[in-house]
């Protein structure tokens, strides 16, 4: 079976929001954040590298988190590699700002993730932010985004009359970091990428060209920008979305509030048997159902959520 009929048969995926702001379980300074929370509370660069000398999720057990996606018969997973905040969950060698040299923890969970789904028979995939990066003077700056008109990209480490240098960063740190990820974890079945409002065309095609000179079978989603991927990502949590490509995944949260972070706010998770209603509408339509929840800061996935996708497999039959 080639990786696009793999993906029109999988129907239900898991992703999870995980990274350095998982560090603060949702909480900045007593009031709820997101995974947005370095640019919505504009964290100068020395408090938010701090983070990571306090960030282990110790707990973090890639086999336990297999083994709960398939309790729910998932049959894929994406993990955050890197998000727009510009720290890498793997040992990357372009940016020491990964979890592996500037955390206590000191392991590589992309890596652990990898492995787990290869001995339990998953398929695995990342998420990869390839233009915004707050960490980074040429992280994506333009968009025709109306929420962010003037851009959402740190202007509060970086001159804000710069004009910043997005193919330095995408040269630098894009090109090698996609790269890493394909050669060393293994198979992938897909790249999610993310938020292409400064990217041009020929960058969309050349990050497209680099995934298949390492992948053929490696699926890239529509967000990669500018018409290209294999697979369209609807909108975030959007169900009624008219998609143009064949291949279709929605990505929603499980929060009841839509958080894709853990937080400590988030008092209430979306019914099993509403996943289950949304994820067989979805269905019907050819759209993939990816279900996120995000871990807390010792990188264990709240109880409650776990115990939605036993449900979820019981109500599906599933032991």
């Amino acid at each position: 079976m080639d990786s696009r009929e793999w993906f029109k048969q999988a129907k239900f995926g898991f992703m999870s929001h995980f990274g350095l702001y998982s560090a603060l379980d949702g909480d900045y300074r007593g009031e709820p954040c997101t995974e947005w929370v370095r640019y919505h509370k504009q964290i100068p660069m020395a408090e938010y590298h701090a983070l990571a000398k306090a960030f282990s999720p110790i707990y973090f057990n890639a086999d336990e988190w297999v083994k709960a996606a398939q309790s729910a018969g998932m049959q894929y997973m994406v993990l955050t590699a890197k998000h727009h905040e510009g720290f890498a969950m793997y040992h990357s060698k372009v940016s020491k700002f990964n979890i592996v040299d500037a955390t206590p923890f000191g392991r590589d969970i992309i890596g652990e993730m990898a492995e787990s789904c290869y001995k339990h028979g998953m398929k695995f995939g990342v998420y990869y932010s390839q233009d915004l990066d707050w960490n980074e003077e040429g992280g994506g700056y333009k968009t025709d985004n109306t929420v962010y008109p003037n851009g959402a990209y740190n202007i509060w480490d970086f001159p804000a009359d710069r004009t910043p240098d997005f193919d330095a960063y995408f040269e630098n740190k894009v090109k090698p970091q996609v790269t890493e990820l394909l050669t060393q974890y293994g198979d992938l079945c897909l790249i999610w990428f993310d938020c292409p409002w400064t990217i041009r065309k020929e960058q969309s095609k050349e990050l497209y060209d680099l995934v298949k000179q390492y992948q053929p079978d490696c699926l890239v989603s529509s967000r990669l920008g500018n018409g290209y991927g294999d697979y369209e990502s609807g909108g975030d949590n959007i169900l009624d979305m008219n998609y143009q490509f064949a291949l279709r995944e929605v990505p929603v949260t499980i929060s009841g509030t839509e958080f894709w972070n853990f937080s400590r706010f988030d008092k209430e998770y979306k019914s099993a048997e509403r996943i289950v209603k949304e994820r067989d509408e979805q269905n019907a339509r050819g759209v993939n159902y990816l279900l996120n929840i995000g871990p807390d800061h010792l990188g264990r996935l709240p109880i409650e959520a776990v115990k939605k996708k036993k449900k979820i497999g019981e109500m599906d039959g599933l032991k």
